[in-house]
């Protein structure tokens, strides 16, 4: 039963540490692993630039996700430990960076424009709540910019049908089409599922051309400060382009769906390659900033005024297909080259990756199933009752014993001496004089003298004899003294699986006392606003 106790022990301790950090120490090196971006490794972010957060597709799931009914204990279950991660990332990971701006690239939620208004509404609490700036004591007025994705208000063959999407979500996030300046950079952002025309022509919508309207106008103003285009849709970029190394999946080509009548899209990968290059020359933008992807991918577009860069960012959330989310932090400000041409130097970005849930959540289980088997299969009194662990101790023994015995024999073998010796039928053999030893009592040897030659009679011939000690198989039949009756061997082996599985349930018990109360304080510490 020590054996049992200690593994017990030992176990509670390895299930404390692997909790420990998957829901905290995983977090805390994503944290140090990441800094905000500078012109070089040796000298820090300018104190003048301001510092961007910038975090893509949350897409939180609801009942459109996986076809669950929205009542669905599993759906719960799934919104729950989703929402949790996305939390505990953004307020471990990413505020304790204090950034100045905080910036969304769209997809805030996943059935956006299918949802009914309570729906949306309950979607939009959870959102606030995962998102919440109440924690950051020091400056919990941050500005938020948004933009919008598909999966908020849909493509323009969905705003023909059902134009009421556009207007709730700019209720709560604001104008689908804007810019505003930070650290002397104008940040455009523009509705890129209203950009492009389906194939068939359809007619000019008001959503389209008011987006088209707002960028022509930007085009004509002030162009001294660099621009940075913020769309959620990616620009056109040909099939099967590299995207870099920091991409996990395969890269997705161009596809174009469009709506029936001749509505407008339905859906599309990537804008079309007119109206990506059109955006660039009117813009003339910097940087472009894009997500949609749900993966990570940097693509260098050619212009008539220069390369200009675009980083797709991954999803925020492991439950998108992604199994390393990631976030970005940008530095935004003056020209760190003053004498400098290129304005991209006012602009610097740094990819970090979050915490892979996923794989903390599969070395959960592998741990657990390892768990369940010391449990069953760990002898009741430690290793060394085990038969094979016995006979190696033994044979590692016996090799020793060998090798000091040939040793010790080799050096007799040198130092002694000899002497003839005829046996009864007259043969000679050569046998090594003893060391002086006290007489030993043989009731069978009889030795007759001839001078100084010794003739012994022939030793027995080996026989075999049986052995004197009593072997006794485990389960034999052996009456037992007092004449009364043996248990079956049947019950006897099913009383000693039901002493090892009471065992295991009561070892598996205290080590869920220990550590369920320990998990579940990880929980409400990072879903309770304090």
């Amino acid at each position: 039963m020590q054996s049992a106790t200690r593994l017990t022990l030992l176990l509670c301790a390895a299930w404390a540490a692997a909790l420990l950090y998957g829901e905290m120490g995983a977090y805390w090196a994503a944290h140090l692993s990441c800094s905000w971006p500078s012109a070089s490794s040796f000298s820090p972010s300018p104190d003048n630039h301001v510092k961007i957060a910038v975090i893509a597709d949350p897409q939180l799931m609801d009942s459109t996700s996986l076809g669950l009914p929205a009542s669905s204990v599993a759906l719960q279950a799934i919104e729950l430990f989703t929402d949790l991660n996305m939390r505990r990332s953004f307020q471990s990971v990413i505020l304790p960076f204090k950034p100045d701006v905080i910036l969304f690239l769209g997809d805030h939620f996943d059935g956006g424009p299918y949802l009914s208004d309570e729906e949306w509404q309950e979607s939009l609490f959870r959102f606030k709540h995962i998102f919440s700036m109440s924690e950051q004591r020091t400056n919990p007025h941050v500005p938020i910019y948004y933009l919008s994705g598909n999966h908020d208000i849909g493509y323009s063959g969905f705003h023909s049908i059902h134009p009421k999407v556009i207007s709730r979500y700019e209720k709560e996030f604001g104008p689908r089409n804007y810019h505003f300046l930070s650290g002397e950079v104008d940040f455009v952002v523009v509705d890129a599922q209203t950009l492009d025309v389906c194939s068939g022509g359809a007619k000019q919508s008001k959503e389209r051309a008011s987006t088209w309207e707002f960028i022509k106008t930007l085009s004509s103003g002030n162009e001294s400060n660099p621009k940075v285009l913020l769309t959620h849709i990616p620009l056109y970029r040909p099939d099967n382009t590299p995207c870099g190394p920091h991409r996990s999946s395969p890269v997705i080509n161009q596809r174009i769906y469009n709506a029936a009548m001749d509505q407008g899209i339905r859906y599309q990968n990537y804008l079309s390659k007119e109206t990506s290059d059109l955006l660039l020359r009117l813009l003339k933008p910097t940087l472009v900033l894009s997500g949609h992807d749900h993966d990570q991918c940097t693509v260098v577009h050619s212009t008539t005024f220069g390369p200009v860069t675009e980083h797709t960012l991954g999803t925020i959330s492991w439950q998108q297909g992604n199994l390393y989310p990631s976030f970005m932090l940008m530095s935004a400000g003056p020209k760190l080259i003053p004498n400098s041409t290129d304005s991209s130097h006012g602009v610097l970005t740094n990819l970090c990756f979050l915490p892979k849930q996923t794989h903390i959540y599969i070395w959960y289980i592998f741990q657990f199933l390892i768990t369940v088997l010391l449990l069953v299969f760990w002898p009741t009194n430690g290793l060394s009752s085990l038969p094979y662990m016995n006979k190696l101790v033994s044979f590692m023994r016996s090799v020793g014993a060998e090798l000091f015995s040939r040793t010790k024999e080799k050096d007799d073998e040198e130092d002694g001496e000899y002497e003839m010796v005829f046996d009864a039928e007259g043969s000679m053999h050569l046998v090594k004089k003893s060391v002086a030893r006290p007489p030993r009592t043989n009731s069978d040897s009889r030795n007759v003298g001839r001078g100084n030659i010794v003739a012994r009679p022939t030793a027995r011939k080996h026989q075999t004899e049986p052995d004197s000690s009593v072997l006794v198989e485990m389960g034999s039949e052996t009456p037992p003294e007092d004449g009364g009756k043996l248990p079956r061997p049947s019950k006897w082996n099913i009383r000693k699986v039901l002493q090892r599985l009471f065992r295991v349930v009561q070892s598996i018990v205290v080590i869920a006392a220990l550590n369920v109360p320990l998990y579940m304080m990880f929980l409400f510490k990072d879903w309770i606003d304090r």
